[in-house]
């Protein structure tokens, strides 16, 4: 695993490399180096771009209490 970003459990993959571009309806990234390949590969050029990683939402529980909201 490597340290990519604020997230030190990222693994590398060409799903988040800046000459991948991921397929939408398939689990491939189309890479200007490599072509079509399997979007959990990746490659020595792999470049890492954090604006193609989507965050995991966040699940809020709904079970509050009013003492939840007391001070």
């Amino acid at each position: 695993m490597s340290k990519i970003g604020f997230n030190k459990d990222l693994k590398k993959s060409c799903e988040y490399c800046q000459y991948g571009t991921l397929l939408e309806f398939t689990n491939e990234t189309v890479c200007k180096k490599r072509g079509v390949i399997d979007s959990r590969d990746y490659c020595h050029s792999y470049k890492y771009d954090p604006l193609k990683r989507i965050p995991k939402k966040i699940q809020i529980s709904d079970n509050y209490t009013p003492e939840d909201f007391k001070l």
